[in-house]
């Protein structure tokens, strides 16, 4: 776009000092290194910055069931033992990739909470490009953790989103499937899911491209399934022609897109072979397009490679050129021995070939160009969105102000209304 784009970006300051625990390979403490690199390369400038609101039982229970919910908000490790039932029936605990571990409860309610009002400000119009790379958790189902991920902040932006725009499309460059979201979303037409990801003995083991939605959903769950290997170049050819089809015929009012790094070369879960800057092309081919866009993170196991990718995509995002050397933060040995922003891949060989690519894209154009152009949804009342401003008559709005403190009329509160007086109180008369 020619105008410059206005972003937010949206970071709790102690979202990275979670501890999954011993051997876990997620680590909340990228989030800090990540964010150490937007303040060192002076990214933070160029955007409006944000300590986004813990989320609420209430908004996360537009999506989780309340007894999954409330089961996170009690269990910690020191009650396991309590709760053993339910952690099994909610997938969480000791013999799970979901451990309980000290603060489970906050750490999801930031992590959400900030993707949460990165969908209500782009609602407002009052940014183009909302970015929260604590979020992005899209394995988490309705009742259960999968895959380290709890409460699913992705489907509630979503379901924000949805109260002001006909269509949103959800994008998933992680190198696992995005489950959890295309299952939330896999019978509307609504949302259309966009995943590419490594298919066949790989976590979840969902996403196969037969897999295209139900009901009236059908059509509109768009999977990419790869396999190890995957280079800039390949990733490319199928990321943006399926990606420019998809715009074409689904015209979305908002995007949602999940920048997981575990798709880069080196990760210590991944198989793929990307750069940054190939990981960083998807972002900037969306951008392009010119929608509200929020940008998320997602996985990511190599961490000083997950902060360089989400800062140059920081970066790439606000247009800004940043160096490639790594400069001085509080965290810089994680980057030695090159101190080196960008990665080189590795020497190894891409398993797709170029006739699976091929099949692989021919087919996904085939199956929307089946679909009958962008669904319409019927004109209704917007629901309010989670309010985060104050009430007009907020305690203390006007203090030392003309009126602060005016007692009203006896016998009539402040607005006028009339007073209610108890049978077992006395009161001086009031005419």
């Amino acid at each position: 776009m020619a105008s410059k784009r206005r972003v937010s970006y949206f970071y709790p300051p102690d979202v990275g000092h979670f501890y999954y625990g011993p051997s876990h390979p997620m680590k909340p403490h990228r989030l800090k290194l990540a964010h150490h690199l937007v303040l060192s390369y002076g990214l933070y400038r160029e955007m409006d910055c944000y300590r986004p609101h813990p989320a609420t039982p209430q908004e996360m229970k537009a999506f989780h069931s309340d007894d999954y919910v409330n089961f996170l908000s009690k269990i910690n490790p020191d009650n396991l033992r309590q709760y053993s039932g339910q952690m099994q029936k909610f997938n969480a605990g000791e013999y799970t990739d979901c451990p309980v571990f000290d603060g489970l409860y906050e750490f999801t309610q930031l992590y959400t909470g900030a993707s949460i009002d990165g969908a209500i400000r782009l609602n407002n119009d009052d940014a183009d490009i909302a970015i929260n790379w604590s979020g992005g958790l899209h394995h988490a189902k309705k009742s259960e953790a999968s895959g380290f991920c709890y409460i699913n902040d992705i489907v509630l932006a979503i379901l924000e989103l949805l109260k002001v725009h006909a269509r949103v499309l959800y994008i998933d460059i992680d190198v696992h499937h995005g489950d959890g979201v295309e299952e939330a979303f896999y019978c509307t037409d609504r949302v259309m899911t966009f995943s590419l990801h490594k298919y066949g003995d790989f976590f979840p083991g969902t996403g196969h491209i037969k897999d295209t939605g139900a009901k009236d959903g059908t059509g509109y769950s768009v999977n990419a399934p790869l396999t190890s290997g995957m280079t800039d170049a390949t990733y490319e050819e199928i990321f943006k022609p399926v990606m420019a089809k998809i715009m074409e015929i689904y015209r979305p009012g908002a995007i949602v897109l999940q920048c997981g790094a575990d798709s880069l070369t080196g990760d210590r879960l991944g198989c793929f072979n990307l750069s940054l800057k190939g990981h960083a092309e998807c972002v900037k081919y969306t951008k392009s397009f010119g929608v509200p866009t929020l940008v998320l993170g997602g996985g990511g196991y190599t961490i000083r490679n997950v902060a360089r990718c989400w800062a140059y995509e920081t970066s790439v995002l606000l247009d800004k050129d940043i160096s490639n050397d790594i400069p001085y933060n509080d965290y810089f040995e994680y980057y030695g021995p090159d101190f080196k922003l960008h990665l080189t891949p590795e020497q190894r060989e891409n398993q797709n070939t170029e006739a699976s690519l091929d099949s692989v894209r021919s087919e996904l154009l085939q199956q929307l160009q089946g679909l009958q152009g962008a669904p319409s949804v019927q004109m209704q009342e917007v629901p309010p969105p989670f309010d985060l401003q104050k009430e007009k008559a907020a305690e203390g709005q006007n203090d030392g102000g003309a009126g602060d403190d005016v007692r009203s009329d006896r016998g009539q509160t402040k607005d006028g209304g009339d007073r209610k007086v108890h049978e077992a109180e006395f009161y001086d008369a009031t005419d």
